[in-house]
């Protein structure tokens, strides 16, 4: 029975509590203290010039103050939609709520709503959007020294100054999470689009090595089919045969290339449903898992052989079972060079040399052939050595090719192995 998916981790406190709720929580708890300490408590024996006993003993002062109260609690439920004008309704009741106590200055705790507001805004909205209510409450704050300058009503200490300094740190915060979400976006991009690219270049060699070679070996039957129709019926048929064979199963390759990422594709709706079984992750792998490898080498060397091009196999050292990935880079790397040989080189026959030493793979496939010719240039030019470059850098491996000093072409590729995986799976072999 497939073990249950982990629970998700419930969020912290901070992100499960809605933005417009911070600020109705702050603003108001900073609106409700100077009530219950100036006004509903015993008398103390200090007193607040900000908030006197008898502030809001008029009508009109408990009016505005209880519309202060609406517009701030209509500014925090806009504030996700429509933050802009959510965030100058806090402004709005942070004045409103000044002017029901009578005050020519800035309440400071009224003004941390305005603070939580303008983070917000900072981290969600543009730059410039985020400027602009920086500035609006900066010169709210202004409106307040340049009125008292003009009353002739400023003493003391003004408390506006200060008041600044939380509002610019408030934008500065927001904009720190504004540029992190970004950079954080932009490098989840990248990574989506060095995925799909690295994908196409897998999808283009994977097809490449599978249809060049039959290609290959379909021409190379077809010319000598033509060539011999008339005198030798008897091999003609043969090499047709041969030409079928080879186009079926390349064609029958295709195909499963093709479910495999057909598959592939519709896995991630399957995942939006709920977290697959064992079963079908082991369904799924198998589909995709890929269906050749070294063991197959034998078959193409028959299969090149009986095309008019003498494949030569010597293994070396002792055979034991490869990871898959290091198993289907070393078939490919043999059948890509081995379809140059057929295409390029104008050589009968090509030797293949396959040693597995303790912590490496070494492939080699040499030939006679016109490879320090001018078909070298042709064959640098091509895809088929760009592929088996990029397999062998994939795995970390060393990867050369080029002309012999003797005549012919060589490609050889060093593949590190890791130690483990041959003894792991010689054992697993064993238990089964």
């Amino acid at each position: 029975m497939p073990a249950s998916p982990p629970l998700p981790l419930p969020l912290p406190l901070l992100k499960r509590i809605p933005p417009g709720l911070w600020t109705a929580l702050v603003w108001c708890m900073a609106a409700v203290q100077p009530i219950v300490e100036y006004v509903l408590m015993p008398p103390p024996h200090e007193y607040s010039l900000s908030y006197p006993r008898d502030g809001l003993d008029s009508l009109g002062a408990r009016a505005l103050l209880a519309l202060a109260f609406l517009l701030v609690l209509a500014g925090s439920a806009l504030l996700r939609r429509r933050a802009a004008a959510a965030y100058g309704l806090v402004i709005a009741a942070t004045v409103v709520s000044s002017v029901a106590w009578r005050q020519d200055e800035v309440l400071p705790l009224q003004f941390l709503g305005v603070d939580v507001a303008l983070c917000y805004v900072a981290a969600t909205r543009p730059r410039r959007t985020a400027i602009t209510a920086a500035a609006g409450a900066l010169g709210v704050l202004a409106g307040y020294l340049v009125l008292r300058w003009i009353t002739g009503g400023e003493s003391g200490t003004a408390s506006e100054p200060f008041v600044a300094l939380t509002v610019v740190i408030a934008w500065l915060i927001g904009n720190s999470v504004h540029q992190a979400r970004v950079h954080t976006a932009e490098l989840h991009a990248r990574a989506a689009a060095q995925a799909v690219t690295a994908e196409r270049l897998r999808i283009a060699r994977e097809m490449h090595d599978t249809v060049a070679h039959s290609i290959g070996i379909i021409a190379l039957q077809a010319g000598a089919a033509a060539r011999v129709v008339e005198t030798q019926p008897t091999r003609a048929r043969e090499a047709m045969l041969t030409v079928e064979h080879v186009g079926r199963e390349t064609l029958a390759g295709l195909r499963r290339m093709l479910s495999a990422l057909r598959e592939a594709d519709q896995e991630p709706a399957h995942q939006d449903q709920g977290e697959p079984t064992g079963q079908d992750q082991g369904r799924t792998q198998a589909t995709l898992q890929p269906a050749v490898g070294l063991a197959d080498l034998e078959r193409l060397a028959a299969t090149t052989t009986a095309a008019g091009v003498r494949v030569e196999v010597s293994w070396q050292g002792k055979r034991r079972p490869l990871p898959a990935d290091i198993d289907l880079a070393a078939f490919r790397i043999v059948q890509e060079a081995v379809t140059n040989v057929v295409r390029h080189a104008g050589a009968d026959r090509c030797q293949v040399r396959v040693e597995y030493r303790e912590d490496e793979l070494v492939i080699e496939v040499a030939d006679r052939g016109k490879g320090g010719g001018t078909n070298t240039k042709n064959t640098e030019t091509g895809f088929g050595l760009v592929g088996m470059r990029e397999r062998v850098a994939l795995l970390d491996g060393r990867f050369t090719a080029g002309p012999r000093p003797g005549g012919g072409f060589r490609v050889a590729a060093r593949l590190p192995v890791p130690a483990a995986s041959g003894t792991g799976a010689e054992a697993k072999a064993g238990a089964g």
